[in-house]
């Protein structure tokens, strides 16, 4: 049912997919999709009522971002809600948007509300108009006599989405000023001290809560590498996360007809091939349980084997930035171990999260060849320098090749290879 702005409709269903689309291709401005909940009163209860790019699923897992497919033509952000598991302090789940450019820029633009089992469309948006807004409310789902109904709103904001996200009680991080210079003066020579007291103790205050960064760098074609040293990531965990079930197509499928696969029996292994300065290589995968270690070689560490998609944390690396120094080279990469034959159809999200500066994103949804093995990124030290390139490479074994030994092949790693499998 297509809407005009300020009408509403009854939402039946007790879980929804909502979708935000607009009109891709070379130069088109990159869509963000969030979603606030909110009280009663219009505010947000905490950050963590706020759900986007780098916080994806609420703590209630009634909102999840579910990240990004191309659709044709189109890209396509999703946001999954279970209604029915709403918490009953929440009185309107808000659905927005937000780019970098402006939305007058941007073609093509619409927000539809799906029923999350059969796609069929409950309600659908598509604002007009829009000229220097830099975010948007598209819609809500709001309570309504215990039941739930969507609204089309499309209100904008000229402020970004942290003036959006600040104006519905959002603390955001933002960059800190240079502190301005102090004049020096140098006192005189006391010759006897004079007499000093000693405050009582302060009383222990609780740290307040760290405000939401909304920054964040995606690794494309144009834009491939990023400095994790300049961004002062000398130390610490690196988290890289796998999102693979996100992007999941209507009713769950990699394709329709006979033999399409379900997303849900789907099993991708998040892998790292290593190499460190001393000339030793290995990999990291759950294959024979190679979980790899944080605090000894390689450094590296698989937290574990998602083998359905429904973890919400999905699967993760985390990588010791301690020991940067004698880490050569990481290729981490991806292998559909069980349930399709090729990436192609299958969208997913790589991220990397850095323990000082942005998320690192890469994009896993160009994929246009039979392939079971795709490259995510390469970690490589440079003169003590670590890059992260953007790979989102897709590789075809050659017959009698195992998947693993196909990445091995592509980046001259040059290991040894034996049959396994897992338990």
């Amino acid at each position: 049912m297509s809407l005009r702005k300020g009408a509403n409709v009854p939402v039946e269903s007790g879980r929804v997919r909502v979708e935000l689309g607009w009109r891709g291709g070379p130069g088109a401005p990159e869509v963000d999709v969030s979603a606030l909940l909110l009280t009663t009163a219009g505010k947000v209860r905490s950050d963590e009522d706020f759900v986007f790019y780098n916080h994806l699923v609420h703590h209630s897992g009634a909102v999840r971002h579910e990240g990004r497919r191309q659709d044709g033509a189109g890209v396509l952000e999703t946001v999954s809600v279970t209604l029915s598991a709403v918490e009953q302090e929440i009185g309107t789940v808000v659905l927005a948007a937000s780019t970098d450019a402006t939305f007058g820029q941007v073609s093509g633009l619409f927000v539809r509300v799906l029923d999350a089992e059969s796609g069929v469309e409950a309600a659908r948006f598509d604002p007009t108009g829009a000229t220097s807004e830099t975010a948007f409310v598209l819609g809500e789902l709001y309570r309504r006599g215990g039941a739930w109904k969507f609204r089309a709103v499309g209100q904008g904001y000229a402020s970004g989405l942290a003036g959006l996200a600040t104006d519905f009680g959002i603390t955001v991080d933002e960059p800190a000023a240079p502190p301005a210079p102090v004049p020096v003066s140098v006192p005189a020579p006391v010759s006897v001290p004079a007499p000093v007291s000693v405050p009582a103790p302060a009383p222990q205050v609780p740290p307040a809560p760290r405000p939401v960064r909304l920054s964040k760098i995606t690794l494309t074609k144009a834009a491939p590498t990023v400095s994790l040293t300049k961004q002062g990531a000398t130390s610490g965990a690196m988290r890289v996360n796998l999102s693979w079930s996100a992007a999941r197509p209507p009713r769950g499928w990699m394709n329709k007809g006979k033999g399409a696969v379900r997303l849900e029996d789907v099993d991708l292994d998040l892998s790292c091939l290593w190499e460190l300065q001393n000339g030793t290589t290995g990999i990291v995968h759950p294959i024979e349980d190679q979980y790899g270690s944080f605090d000894q070689p390689p450094y590296v560490r698989l937290d574990q084997d998602d083998r359905t998609g429904r973890s919400e944390t999905g699967e993760n690396l985390l990588i010791n930035l301690d020991h940067a120094a004698a880490i050569k080279r990481l290729l981490v990469f991806v292998v559909i171990y069980d349930g399709a034959t090729s990436f192609a159809g299958l969208h997913g999200v790589a991220t990397l999260f850095p323990p000082t500066g942005p998320p690192i994103e890469v994009l896993l949804d160009e994929c246009t060849v039979v392939s079971p093995v795709a490259a995510i990124a390469l970690i490589e030290n440079v003169g003590g320098e670590l890059i992260v390139r953007r790979e989102a490479k897709y590789i075809q074994p050659a017959p009698g090749v195992f998947k693993q030994q196909a990445a091995d092949l592509e980046y001259g790693w040059g290991m040894s290879w034996h049959a396994a499998g897992k338990d």
